[in-house]
């Protein structure tokens, strides 16, 4: 079943052509993830997705709902962490889980249940106390998460998550993403690393604002040596292609 479907988006921000004529969907318990190059138009695609932004053309559907006529039902189903996730800095961990409880109205015995939850899972239990400004960037993402998954969303969105953050920190981050795939949520991942490309079910490969390629990583760095040595092939070779395209006579 596919809980997300992009029918032929593109988005113009006046003569820039951001994301042109995008299709793709995703199964629900899956992780679905993006790469590319800067400006490819991997935040924009997230973004619309997210309801934060209205496609120029095309349509986007979330379980079957239309992300701009009903915006409304589908913003409960999504949870979506931006490149910088607004916590709160000067409170703590537990008053940045109580402030986004509040806005989704979760209370009584499930408002302790799931803050119990998330937090262990996320391993920040020790640090309930702990103002956010004071936690580390691997923390602080997690912290983040936790946020995001307390109104507990079918679907996640998650734009490079772990840009910045340590090693041993991305991989603690991945292990709860791969627990909530496990768990049946639909998983949307903009991501600067490979490694973390090979851990998605499949991968979407963006450049100048279009889908050059979608297919499971495996299948993507068929005859290269990495992950990373596809993903540059394929953009010179679409760059060459471009080229040779204009200075033919």
């Amino acid at each position: 079943m596919s809980l997300v479907t992009v029918d032929s988006v593109s988005k113009n921000f006046g003569n820039h052509e951001a994301v042109a004529q995008v299709s793709f969907s995703a199964a629900q318990g899956t992780i679905l993830g993006l790469v590319g190059s800067d400006g490819a138009g991997k935040t924009t695609l997230l973004r619309m997705i997210a309801t934060m932004l209205k496609p120029t053309a095309g349509r986007i559907r979330v379980n079957d709902l239309d992300v701009v006529s009903q915006k409304t039902a589908v913003k409960p189903l999504i949870g979506y962490m931006p490149q910088r996730f607004g916590l709160y800095q000067d409170l703590t961990v537990d008053e940045n889980m109580n402030f986004f409880m509040d806005i989704f109205g979760i209370t009584g015995k499930e408002r302790r249940s799931r803050k119990d939850f998330y937090l262990g899972f996320s391993n920040l239990l020790p640090f309930v106390d702990r103002l956010a400004r004071d936690l580390s960037g691997g923390m602080k993402q997690k912290l983040g998460l936790a946020c995001v998954l307390v109104h507990e969303p079918v679907v996640l969105i998650l734009d490079e998550p772990t840009n910045g953050v340590d090693p041993v920190s991305r991989r603690e981050f991945w292990d709860i993403l791969t627990q909530m795939r496990r768990n049946g949520m639909t998983i949307l991942v903009s991501t600067a690393y490979m490694d973390e490309g090979e851990k998605c079910d499949r991968l979407m490969l963006m450049h100048n604002a279009r889908l050059l390629a979608e297919a499971p990583p495996q299948e993507l760095r068929l005859n290269f040596p990495d992950l990373e040595t596809a993903m540059i092939h394929r953009i010179r070779a679409i760059d060459k292609a471009l080229s040779d395209e204009r200075f033919t006579p």
